[in-house]
């Protein structure tokens, strides 16, 4: 159902997640769509305006930025890309919500966190997974010390694309424009609920290869095993290179319990002293038997309701009626572990934290 009125949005690139965004803010209450800037243009970006009933602006993105009663912008650029726009808008005094990564390096990152500082606007990072009900039941019991003393902390990203994605994009598998392979552009929702759960790293050992795909500087597949500041360990597996694809896990175990989720579902939920709707929860938050593999095999196979929460929560967190589910800061966390990982692959050394810089590129083994 749509919304009318509220805050009025705008979307800076219109590439496949575009869409998703768009679909979103139709449907959220509190906001609607405004405007979108497309740098290329075209067939593709007048229908996208005709399709969501938008303004299109095209060349001149000083003029987005000043269209009419504009407040929030997202942005879904290339993850190299994201930096100049959000100065841009956070000159201009636009709130912004920018997709995932926040930046593919810790430099970038910072200079938009003070960009938004000085200019006294919020930065969001969209990282939608957060705002499913599990995810927060899973970190409510962690505060509330039900797990007791954190043991294991997982995260399994089994994924595929095919060589034709990669293909299908200049920047895809690009150093410059992705940042990384399958960790810094599929696996870091699922990493950023690790980090959600577990908390600072204090150290990883990992190893990285392209295995699998062609014509790409990046990694299809990393491993790494992980010590955190809370004295738990885990592991954190990820790769575009399992065919067919299946669905993201995290597990979380401590001394008194354990829980596991699949694709932001719990599918696992035990306790050494039971309480009441335990057995309740594994149906209320449980897997949702639809078939569908989530972006496992596809990219475009997800729905964009995660994105509407999310969306939501940032125009409520404006009006103060309730925290951010994930600020500019918060998003940062995930693009250092992951950095991380590359540093640790690429030097055969174990890293770590909090890093100091951004580490140098190299190339992965097949």
């Amino acid at each position: 159902m749509a919304h009318a009125g509220g805050r009025a949005f705008g979307i800076i690139g219109l590439g496949t997640i575009a869409e998703f965004h768009a679909r979103a803010i139709k449907a959220m209450a509190g906001g609607h769509l405004a405007c979108a800037f497309s740098r290329s243009g075209g067939e593709k970006a007048t229908k996208f305006a005709t399709e969501f009933g938008c303004k299109l602006y095209t060349e001149d993105f000083n003029a987005f930025l000043k269209h009419p009663g504009l407040d929030i912008v997202t942005v879904t650029t290339p993850s190299g890309a994201h930096l100049e726009p959000v100065v841009a808008a956070a000159k201009a005094k636009k709130h912004i919500l920018c997709e995932k990564p926040l930046e593919i390096t810790l430099e970038r990152c910072d200079k938009m966190l003070a960009a938004c500082k000085k200019n006294k606007v919020k930065l969001g990072g969209v990282f939608q997974t957060r705002s499913k009900g599990a995810i927060k039941l899973v970190k409510d019991a962690i505060d509330t010390g039900r797990f007791g003393k954190l043991t294991v902390i997982n995260a399994i990203i089994p994924w595929h694309r095919t060589q034709q994605y990669y293909d299908s994009g200049g920047w895809r598998g690009t150093w410059d424009l992705d940042g990384g392979g399958a960790l810094m552009n599929q696996s870091i929702h699922t990493v950023d609920i690790l980090q959600h759960f577990g908390g600072p790293l204090k150290e990883l050992t990992a190893y990285a290869g392209c295995l699998a795909h062609k014509r790409i500087e990046v990694e299809d597949t990393a491993a790494a095993a992980l010590k955190f500041k809370n004295g738990a360990i885990g592991v954190l597996l990820a790769s575009t290179a399992m065919f067919p694809g299946d669905l993201s896990e995290v597990h979380v175990s401590g001394e008194h319990g354990s829980a596991r989720l699949r694709d932001g579902f719990l599918s696992f939920w035990k306790f050494d002293k039971e309480e009441p709707g335990d057995a309740q929860k594994l149906i209320d938050f449980g897997p949702q038997d639809s078939g569908n593999k989530g972006g496992a095999g596809d990219p475009r196979a997800i729905s964009f309701v995660n994105h509407q929460r999310q969306f939501e929560n940032f125009v409520r967190s404006l009006d103060k009626s309730e925290p951010l589910l994930v600020d500019g800061s918060e998003a940062r966390k995930t693009v250092e572990i992951i950095l991380g990982v590359y540093q640790s692959a690429l030097t055969g050394k174990a890293v770590r934290f909090p890093l100091k810089k951004t580490p140098k590129r190299g190339k992965f083994s097949k």
